[in-house]
């Protein structure tokens, strides 16, 4: 599909969202609402497909950083125990600290998945590089592990079905007023592509990045920072969406390439406009119910996965 297309396709999904859900909201009687209405395309319509379009951009770009700086195709924070690792950290503070404000929960959350993240990043050395299934493959081993201590604690203290429909993906809860903290993602989306080149270079090895005067520590370790900083920032506010970070930056990679600054900005659409796609199905699916956006990504995501893994055997 063309650049144009993607765009069109995005502006259409963004339409949709708006006027797709249990309460009714016509096109073609844009200038004829009610204060019903206009409160509910206000109130949540928005703000949901707003949140929609950063979070998936976010996710999508995140995948894409970490693939180049692992150089691996199939890492991203949901395979390299960065999401775990920041459920434990709110997990923490929900047991240390529960009445603790947004932010601070959320630099919590960072701290644990930049160091979870390294820890990763430290098991990748003793693993063989030429094998691109191993690498993701402990990245979940890794990340069960510390599920598996904050599901233990969550036990312990009662959180278990808090923790589970707080970190679920779901946009449903959505509102004017509790998303903004989405915005901090924008910001780092810019310093990304400023810093595109350098990750481009550093996915290239150690040895070509110090080659060319780069300090490759330093900007793995930046990359990483906001990697962990935009995984946080989400899972606090919408939760959990598997698969996104890994599916959508192969899918660009396959079409468009390898040069970051090229694609950055297509997989940060192509990220929007698919969980955007499944967010519209997961409201139509059985409504007037809606089916958490989290399983519709899963669902969709698993295939199009062992599809990639099947296709990157067989190259």
């Amino acid at each position: 599909m063309k650049k144009i297309g993607l765009f069109v396709l995005l502006l259409l999904l963004i339409v949709s969202s708006i006027f797709v859900g249990v309460k009714d909201i016509s096109l073609t009687q844009l200038f004829q609402w009610d204060s019903q209405q206009q409160l509910v395309l206000l109130t949540t319509r928005l703000p949901r497909t707003i949140s929609l379009v950063i979070a998936g951009s976010t996710i999508s770009i995140s995948g894409l950083i970490m693939q180049h700086l692992t150089q691996n195709k199939f890492v991203s924070p949901s395979t390299a125990g960065t999401m775990d690792s920041a459920r434990l950290g709110i997990l923490v503070v929900m047991i240390l600290f529960p009445s603790a404000p947004l932010l601070f929960r959320s630099f919590i959350a960072f701290l644990f998945a930049f160091g979870g993240t390294l820890i990763f990043i430290y098991l990748t050395r003793f693993l063989p590089a030429k094998n691109q299934v191993m690498i993701p493959l402990i990245g979940v081993m890794f990340g069960n592990i510390i599920g598996s201590v904050a599901t233990f604690f969550a036990y312990q203290f009662q959180l278990v079905q808090n923790m589970s429909s707080w970190l679920q993906g779901n946009f449903s809860t959505v509102m004017k007023g509790n998303y903004e903290l989405l915005y901090l993602t924008i910001p780092l989306l810019i310093i990304t592509y400023l810093f595109a080149y350098r990750f481009t270079v550093v996915g290239m090895g150690e040895d070509m990045a110090t080659n060319l005067g780069l300090n490759y520590q330093r900007i793995q370790l930046f990359g990483l920072g906001i990697v962990a900083l935009s995984s946080a920032v989400v899972l606090i506010m919408v939760g959990n969406i598997p698969f996104l970070g890994v599916i959508v930056p192969n899918l660009v990679s396959m079409r468009y390439g390898d040069h970051m600054k090229n694609t950055l900005a297509i997989t940060a659409v192509g990220g929007s406009i698919f969980l955007l796609a499944c967010d519209v199905l997961a409201r139509v699916v059985i409504a007037p119910y809606e089916v958490p956006v989290s399983v519709v990504v899963g669902v969709l995501g698993s295939f199009i996965f062992i599809a990639l893994l099947m296709r990157r055997k067989t190259a």
